[in-house]
């Protein structure tokens, strides 16, 4: 039995190889441009792979700061400002001296205040000015620590029911180009639009580099679900229309070359495609550059050329290898006598053989269970 299981296996490993000998390459959908074409375009790869693939709606909103992080700086006496140690758009530390201010106390000079900032922060606004009054009511600079924010996405009330606290969003800033920030649910907004049906979803998003500021807008990704082991590729590299889906896929062999592939798509979110077929797992489709690649003409060069170039030897029109010719009729005939048949090669020779001796050993075996001992 061990060696039937072995020749099971060769025979399975050898199906692979004796696919791709026979298989023909479709010269029609091949590319190949220059090296110098591939800098121009800039072209990139990702491999296909399966994935946990998210479910995702589209929502705005914008960012906002967090209320228990916003402080304000006043003054218990009243005076006038002779002092200003820091301006609208510095951040300053909990306890810095901000401002000093001469107070109306009596004394020769007058008692002069310092006021320290009761939080650490960006000075996001303020209201003061060199020489100008102070009053207990007056509220001279606000202060935000903006290393946590929330961002606010307006989502149909109907999607409510499929949220939870601690649904993850992919949230895109437009201002700040094209990458995401991953944002979490916190909890809805207590009042709805009743003219948009729409409810503020509040996510919390970590900004320790403060790049997010209030006010800013912002486009969600809200994930509902996912599913996993799905076959997917970014879905810049999804070329064409709705009838006729086309990714670019590195050719294995010829360098600087694609195959155009046409492919059935399944369900999109933000940044995805789902394949469910003509692609496998470990291709190297094109992402950036792909769009410039469906216009491309190429370099001028066929499959049969570049394969010839890069093999040594002549290849057929579509790409498959080209069988030797006989020198003369004498010679043909014996190689009849002394090899395989025309057409059979050696990978197909071992397969034949394996196979024939598998269905030897399997007869065999029935034999001996079907005798009595």
């Amino acid at each position: 039995m061990k060696l039937i299981t072995l020749l099971l296996f060769i025979t399975c490993a050898l199906l692979p190889v004796l696919h791709a000998k026979e298989g023909k390459q479709d010269a029609k959908n091949f590319i190949k441009i220059t090296p110098e074409g591939i800098q121009n375009l800039n072209i990139q790869y990702a491999l296909v792979k399966t994935m946990d693939f998210e479910t995702t709606v589209f929502a705005i909103g914008n960012v906002v700061e967090i209320p228990r992080n916003h402080t304000v700086l006043s003054s218990r006496i009243p005076g006038r400002i002779i002092k200003i140690n820091a301006f609208e758009g510095d951040f300053v530390k909990k306890g810095d001296v901000l401002l000093h201010v001469e107070s109306r106390q009596p004394g020769n000079p007058p008692p002069v205040i310092k006021l320290k900032s009761p939080g650490s922060g960006l000075i996001f606004t303020s209201h003061v000015k060199l020489g100008e009054p102070v009053e207990p009511a007056k509220e001279m600079m606000d202060i935000v620590d903006l290393q946590e924010v929330w961002a606010v996405a307006q989502v149909p009330e109907d999607l409510v029911s499929r949220m939870k606290p601690g649904t993850k969003a992919h949230i895109r800033i437009p201002a700040l180009g094209e990458n995401t920030i991953d944002g979490k649910l916190l909890r809805f907004e207590t009042k709805a639009d009743s003219k948009g049906a729409t409810i503020g979803a509040i996510f919390q998003v970590n900004n320790k580099n403060i790049r997010l500021r209030p006010g800013m807008r912002a486009e969600f990704s809200i994930v509902i679900s996912s599913r996993k082991n799905v076959m997917a590729v970014p879905k810049e590299a999804l070329q064409g229309n709705a009838t006729n889906r086309i990714v670019f896929i590195k050719h294995i062999e010829i360098p600087n070359a694609f195959t155009r592939m046409q492919v059935v798509t399944g369900e999109k979110n933000d940044r995805f495609v789902e394949i469910k077929k003509g692609l496998f797992p470990g291709d190297e489709v094109v992402t950036k550059g792909s769009y410039a690649l469906s216009f491309s003409t190429g370099g001028g060069q066929s499959l049969k050329e570049a394969l010839d170039a890069a093999h040594g030897h002549e290849h057929n029109e579509d790409g498959s290898e080209k069988e030797a010719q006989p020198e003369t009729r004498q010679d043909h005939a014996s190689e009849e006598h002394a090899q395989a048949p025309k057409g059979m090669d050696t990978t197909t020779m071992i397969l034949g053989a394996s196979t024939g001796i598998l269905l030897v050993l399997l007869i065999l075996t029935n034999i001996r269970r079907s005798t009595p001992a």
